[in-house]
């Protein structure tokens, strides 16, 4: 049988004789009469390379970027959505190193001899995650956040044998819908933990006996969560605590681990990755040493060589777990390498006290804008608890037309809430959800004070 699709009648007459077969719908039989074609695709003709690319540039042009400062006024939007995926600065220290062509590569780094420099730099981001996290282990990192909870999910499985995940309704949207659509393979029943002002109130107790309780912090409406109660929940139920954090509020919030978390997971894209229309980003992922064992994806470790000098290796990488087969907790093999050394490059270009200074910026921004949005005429806050660097309104007016409108006036408003097309459901009631991040300066937030006064009215 021919190792290519076939394309000619007498192709074709060969395939299905060798398949004992009569006809093309004898071998398409097994496909359900729903799911086949009635007629042939309405294809165009074929383009040429330079009509094609010509075509793709004219469907890119459609895009509307994110402006940063300087850019000239109508070239893009000036960005006040978050809810996952923030305008920070990437320094252009960051981009020098992390272009550099050692990293620039996709190669597994399974020789260790010629693989030195991704290596260390991937053990230093090891390292600043887990400081970040308040836990003794990271990964080499995972794909983005959302994977990166679904992993702790399976974790924290394979650790208790247990098959109920508990999920606050504070987690972000996609990543509960990720970690659904981990349910329906896995076996695992979700259940979902409401919120009360901003808060998960824990004393709802419904659900099997669960592995994990999974929080955000702070969580998706930017509420501070108590860690605290969700660490006596976990207790009380006996599994593991799961902490979605934020790696930029970590510049000022107590680690996740110190506040009792086992597994503390996050969205890496803040350091050193723009927004990107979406991707690619990065998984953060820390856990207790005694876990490291079930750690998902690689972990590389710091050794000697026979001569006595620091080296480094991969010390465990979840493609060991492909000889335990129905024993293993993860079946991801890679990591987002380059990406993770970018976050690494600007976190240590950053230190200890310029990730405060962020932390502090973003914080202040928050707060400035909100108090103006208050302000305005019929704008009241979604919830009473208090934020640190994203906040939700509730607007008088539909939010996805404001934010539509908003557009037009040269800012992205915000993240609607409520509504299908935002993917945030209507769980949290209907509004807006607002960043701002150390980008925006006093001069943008007041223009886009003044321009959603106008579209309010």
């Amino acid at each position: 049988m021919p190792s290519y699709v076939p394309h000619t009648d007498a192709e074709i007459e060969a395939m299905l004789a060798f398949l004992g077969l009569s006809s093309l719908d004898e071998l398409f039989s097994v496909v359900p009469e729903a799911l086949r074609l009635a007629a042939p695709l309405a294809l165009p003709d074929a383009l040429s390379e330079a009509d094609v690319l010509a075509e793709v540039e004219r469907l890119a042009g459609a895009n509307v970027p994110c402006t940063g400062r300087g850019v000239a006024p109508g070239a893009g939007l000036v960005c006040f959505a978050g809810a996952g995926a923030y305008d920070h600065e990437v320094p252009e220290a960051v981009r020098a190193m992390a272009s550099r062509s050692e990293y620039v590569t996709a190669y597994t780094p399974y020789q260790a001899e010629v693989a030195q420099g991704v290596l260390q730099a991937l053990f230093e981001y090891q390292t600043m995650v887990a400081r970040l996290a308040g836990l003794e282990v990271s990964n080499a990192s995972l794909y983005d956040g959302a994977s990166a909870c679904v992993e702790a999910a399976n974790l924290a499985s394979a650790a208790t044998g247990r098959r109920g995940i508990r999920v606050s309704r504070g987690v972000h949207p996609h990543w509960r819908q990720a970690l659904r659509t981990f349910a329906a393979g896995s076996g695992s029943e979700l259940s979902e933990v409401a919120l009360v002002d901003g808060h998960t109130s824990w004393d709802d107790d419904g659900g099997p006996a669960p592995a994990a309780l999974v929080v955000q912090y702070p969580n998706f409406l930017g509420c501070l969560e108590d860690l605290s109660a969700a660490r006596r929940a976990a207790d009380a139920a006996g599994a593991l605590l799961v902490v979605a954090f934020d790696p930029v509020a970590a510049g000022l919030l107590v680690p996740p681990g110190a506040r009792g978390a086992d597994v503390v997971v996050g969205e890496g894209q803040p350091f050193g990755t723009a927004l990107s229309f979406g991707g690619p980003y990065l998984g953060l992922f820390a856990c207790r040493l005694e876990h490291v064992r079930r750690l998902p994806g690689r972990l590389v470790g710091e050794t000697v060589d026979v001569e006595g000098r620091t080296a480094y290796v991969s010390t465990l990488r979840t493609r060991e777990q492909d000889i335990r087969r129905e024993r293993a907790s993860s079946n991801v093999c890679t990591n987002q390498t380059l990406i993770a050394v970018a976050c690494a490059v600007q976190l240590a270009w950053l230190g200890t006290s310029g990730l405060r200074e962020l932390a502090l910026r973003c914080a202040r921004a928050t707060r400035y804008t909100r108090e103006s949005l208050l302000a305005l005429e019929g704008v009241e806050p979604l919830v009473g608890a208090p934020t640190l660097r994203e906040f939700a309104v509730r607007l008088p007016a539909d939010p996805t037309v404001v934010v539509d409108r908003m557009a037009d006036e040269g800012f992205l408003a915000g993240v609607a809430l409520g509504g299908d097309g935002a993917g945030a459901g209507a769980e949290y009631g209907e509004g807006l959800l607002v960043a701002a991040t150390e980008r925006r300066t006093r001069a943008e937030i007041d223009a886009y004070v003044a321009a959603m006064d106008k579209v309010l009215r």
